[in-house]
C-alpha cells in the first residue's frame, strides 16, 4: 500500500536526528519563530503539509508569463516523490543534501522525498555553492544549473545529482559528463510537481517517469498526462520531437520562436551551438523589424567587450544574429530564470 502525505517514514532524519510528524511540527515553530531566513519558508511549508487540507497552494515561476497560485493535491506530490525514488533507484536511508529554497516547488519535494522514502537529509541554506566546505558523501543532491556550475570541484562526493529549473547549457554539460556523480537533467515544471522526465547528460532524450504518457499537438508541443500527480492532460509551449512513446528531445519554447523573413529559428538551438565560446550569460531573441518581421539580435549580460570573429562560424546562415547588444543585468524572476522579452523592452 502506497504512503499517505500523513505518513513520515521512520528512517527519516533531518540534520541527524530521526523526527516524526510532530517532532517536525514542534521544529517548524522553531524555525517559524527564531529560525534563520531561509528555515521560516521550511517552517511554513512543514505546517501546511500536516494541515487538514488535502492541497498545498503553489506559485508557478512566471518565466514565461505572470506567476499565478495553484492547487497541487498533496497525494499527488506523494505520488511524485515515489516515482522520483523509482526511477532514480533512491533506496531508504540514502544520504540526501537539501540545498534549494523551500519556498518553490524543487524545494518542498525535497522534503516531501525525505518524509516519503525515508532520506537521512541534511537541510542547508540554498546558495550558489552549497557544497562549499561540506566533506559529507551524498548519495542524492538536486541543484539549479548555477549551483552546479560552482560545485564542480565539490561533487567527488555526490554520487548521483539531478539538475532542473533551467536548461543546462552545452558548457556545463561537457564539464559534468566528466565527473565520476551520475549527474541527469530533469525536466518539469510546478503544474507537473517538478520531473516527469530526465536524462544523463550527454544524452539527447528525455525519459519519462513511471506512469507518464506523452504526446504532441498541431504546434509539435509537448502534451503529458500524468494521472498520479495531474489530473488534467498538461498542455505545454515546450516544442519538441517525440523519439517514441517513452522519450523526447526538447527543442524550445513555442513563444521563443523567432521568424525572420517567413524561416522559423529556435533560440534553443542557436544559443546551444553558441554556448561553449561564451563566457557570459547570453540569450537570442527576435527584434520586431519593418522588412523581415522580426529579426534575430544576440543580447548579453554585462560589460561590452570585443567577440571573437569566428563566434558565429557555427551557426547557419540564417541563424547569425543581426544586432549584438550588452546590458548590464538581465531581468529574471525570483528563482533566478531569465526574463526574456521583458529585458528585451529595457533595451527597446
Amino acid at each position: 500500500m502506497n504512503p499517505t502525505y500523513h505518513n513520515v517514514h521512520n528512517n527519516f532524519k533531518l540534520n541527524g536526528f530521526h523526527l516524526n510528524r510532530e517532532d517536525l511540527c514542534r521544529v517548524a515553530y522553531s524555525f517559524i519563530k527564531e529560525g534563520a531566513e531561509h528555515e521560516k519558508p521550511v517552517g511554513d511549508f512543514i505546517l501546511d503539509w500536516f494541515d487538514n487540507r488535502s492541497y498545498i497552494i503553489m506559485s508557478t515561476s512566471g518565466t514565461t508569463g505572470t506567476p499565478k497560485d495553484i492547487k497541487v493535491d498533496k497525494q499527488a506530490m506523494v505520488n511524485s516523490a515515489l516515482a522520483t525514488g523509482n526511477f532514480f533507484d533512491i533506496q531508504t536511508a540514502s544520504k540526501a543534501l537539501h540545498c534549494l529554497p523551500t519556498k518553490y516547488i524543487a524545494g518542498k519535494m525535497m522534503l516531501i522525498r525525505g518524509f516519503i522514502l525515508g532520506l537521512d537529509l541534511d537541510f542547508v541554506a540554498p546558495s550558489s555553492r552549497p557544497l562549499l566546505n561540506n566533506k559529507t558523501k551524498y548519495d542524492f543532491v538536486a541543484m539549479v544549473p548555477l549551483q552546479a556550475q560552482n560545485s564542480l570541484k565539490d561533487l567527488d562526493g555526490v554520487k548521483k545529482l539531478i539538475v532542473g529549473g533551467a536548461q543546462i547549457n552545452k558548457k556545463l554539460e561537457n564539464k559534468l559528463q566528466k565527473l565520476k556523480t551520475v549527474v541527469y537533467e530533469t525536466y518539469g515544471m510546478t503544474e507537473t510537481i517538478t520531473h516527469i522526465a530526465a536524462k544523463k547528460v550527454g544524452e539527447k532524450a528525455f525519459t519519462v517517469l513511471p506512469n507518464v504518457s506523452i504526446a504532441i499537438d498541431a504546434n509539435n508541443c509537448l502534451i503529458i498526462q500524468a494521472p498520479n500527480v495531474s489530473k488534467q492532460t498538461i498542455k505545454t509551449n515546450d516544442l519538441v520531437e517525440l523519439t517514441n512513446d517513452k522519450q523526447f528531445v526538447f527543442l524550445g519554447r513555442f513563444d521563443n520562436v523567432v521568424n525572420s523573413g517567413g524561416i522559423k529559428l529556435l533560440p534553443e538551438l542557436i544559443e546551444a551551438k553558441l554556448s561553449p565560446a561564451m563566457n557570459a550569460r547570453f540569450f537570442v531573441i527576435g527584434k520586431p523589424d519593418e522588412s523581415l518581421g522580426e529579426k534575430l539580435i544576440l543580447l548579453i549580460e554585462g560589460d561590452e567587450l570585443a567577440l571573437s570573429d569566428t563566434l558565429f562560424d557555427v551557426l547557419d546562415k540564417f541563424e547569425k544574429p543581426k544586432e549584438v547588444h550588452f546590458i548590464p543585468k538581465f531581468k529574471e524572476t525570483e528563482s533566478g530564470k531569465i526574463k526574456r522579452k521583458e529585458t528585451l523592452f529595457t533595451v527597446f
